[in-house]
């Protein structure tokens, strides 16, 4: 029986897979060999593949493609980009090289898109979907760049009063195109019932007919929907599917320039080498299910939109770390100490409990043993105990030699490149980019009055600009 850790993937697994070959005893990812670039840069280090961005793209293009094709569907298909996954230029720039359109979530966004339609990346045709619970400072936004000559700039509306802003902010001759998010009924095991975000569906049919039909200034074109737990082969998710576009259906009757439908929620990644998961089939479900329901009610089928944010760039990034140590807390437990922290670098495998692909590096020559892995930090949750395919966690046994004489285990954290770095505040970024708040401090002095100050201002959108690589 083969004991070392080689054998134990090659018994479990199909291996090698798309983006994971071992070559020489080293891991290899997308092609790229990480120990030149461990030796190069020195651990722990994050790494973003950009060609992946692309071909993440094109696949989902492709499958949706192929639907539309094999059910003779008329409608056009549209992949938006969601920048809350990976706001940073380097990606944003990538993803647009593919000739897609972009879905935005905050105010600061909107400063996002002018720097990339100043650098030539982003033309004023492309769609821009605004979702998102709307600040005043988010719909003043949205209104400069509709005024400003973007013409495919579409707020979804995500409250009743939200119009309001429109209403009195946007000039110009031309309508402006809106979009509806429906209040998604969530999960039975979800914490409550129905989204905080979206019009209740219920209030959707009466808003239209009272606020946008019969107003020249406006034109419904899309409603949307949105399912956190995003595409998945169960009868949740169709039936889900088959009410919104039920819902549609009703409100194309009356409103024919409604003729879009937004499907937030995106496709899966791979988290484990067993995942499995047939893309093709749910997109040619997904284009099924509207054309069925579309024709039965005698309505047209809407266009098709996606927003699709983990799939386009969590499979393009890794955390790469070092074993320091061994530790043996108990007759069972076993810890390896790695050089960093899951907190900082990966914050949702403690924050929400999410698994990512982990494999070591090099060493798979070696035995294998069940471990915990331990982040530098004093808190006690920052570990790493358990695999999404099985309740535990298998690595290379270390070296009899010290770290000093011996090469490292050096292990990867595989897909990593969705949410991570605004969720741990890379540089001062957060998620959807909400600005870090003003702080202010408050003190008694001696005399019992009370005394305060501003300690520091809101962030700004030039100072997040600048982290994110727009700006000098």
């Amino acid at each position: 029986m083969n004991n070392t850790y080689r054998g134990l993937v090659d018994q479990t697994f199909d291996f090698p897979q798309e983006g994971f070959e071992v070559d020489d005893n080293y891991l290899k990812f997308n092609g790229v060999d990480i120990k030149r670039l461990i030796d190069k840069y020195g651990t722990p280090f994050k790494l973003t593949f950009l060609p992946k961005i692309g071909s993440q793209i094109n696949k989902a293009k492709e499958y949706f493609n192929n639907a539309i094709k094999k059910h003779r569907y008329p409608g056009t298909y549209n992949y938006c980009y969601c920048t809350k996954s990976s706001h940073f230029s380097f990606i944003m720039e990538e993803a647009l090289k593919n000739d897609i359109h972009v879905e935005t979530s905050s105010a600061y966004d909107m400063d996002i898109i002018r720097a990339l339609h100043a650098k030539k990346k982003l033309d004023k045709d492309r769609f821009i979907v605004c979702n998102g619970y709307k600040t005043k400072q988010y719909t003043k936004a949205i209104s400069r760049l509709i005024n400003e000559g973007w013409t495919n700039v579409i707020p979804v509306l995500d409250n009743k009063e939200e119009i309001e802003d429109y209403q009195k902010a946007v000039r110009g001759k031309g309508p402006v195109k809106l979009g509806i998010r429906i209040a998604a009924e969530e999960e039975p095991t979800f914490d409550f019932y129905t989204s905080r975000l979206g019009i209740r569906k219920e209030e959707i049919l009466e808003f239209y007919v009272d606020k946008i039909k019969g107003n020249s200034k406006f034109q419904l074109k899309m409603l949307h929907f949105f399912m956190n737990k995003g595409i998945k082969d169960d009868i949740y998710y169709w039936s889900s599917l088959s009410k919104v576009i039920n819902l549609y259906c009703q409100l194309k009757k009356i409103c024919p320039e409604l003729d879009s439908i937004n499907i937030g929620g995106g496709f899966p990644i791979k988290h484990s080498l067993g995942f499995d998961y047939d893309y093709q089939y749910m997109a040619n479900e997904i284009v099924s299910t509207i054309k069925n329901v579309c024709k039965k009610n005698k309505v047209d089928m809407p266009n098709i939109f996606t927003e699709f944010g983990s799939f386009t760039v969590g499979e393009a990034g890794a955390v790469i770390y070092s074993v320091l140590g061994e530790k043996k807390q108990n007759d069972r437990e076993i810890w390896y100490m790695i050089d960093s922290s899951f907190i900082t670098t990966l914050p949702d495998t403690w924050g929400i409990g999410e698994k990512f692909l982990m494999l070591p590096i090099n060493q798979w020559e070696n035995e294998y043993q069940e471990v915990h892995l331990g982040g530098l930090t004093c808190d006690g949750h920052d570990f790493y105990t358990s695999e999404e395919h099985i309740n535990a966690v298998f690595l290379p046994k270390l070296d009899d030699e010290t770290v000093e004489t011996k090469e490292p285990l050096y292990i990867g954290f595989f897909h990593t490149g969705a949410y991570q770095d605004q969720l741990s505040g890379y540089g001062g970024i957060k998620h959807c980019m909400i600005p870090s708040p003003k702080h202010v401090i408050v003190n008694v002095k001696k005399n019992g009055e009370m005394e305060d100050w501003q300690y520091a201002k809101e962030q700004t959108p030039l100072s997040m600009l600048k982290i994110l690589g727009y700006v000098k």
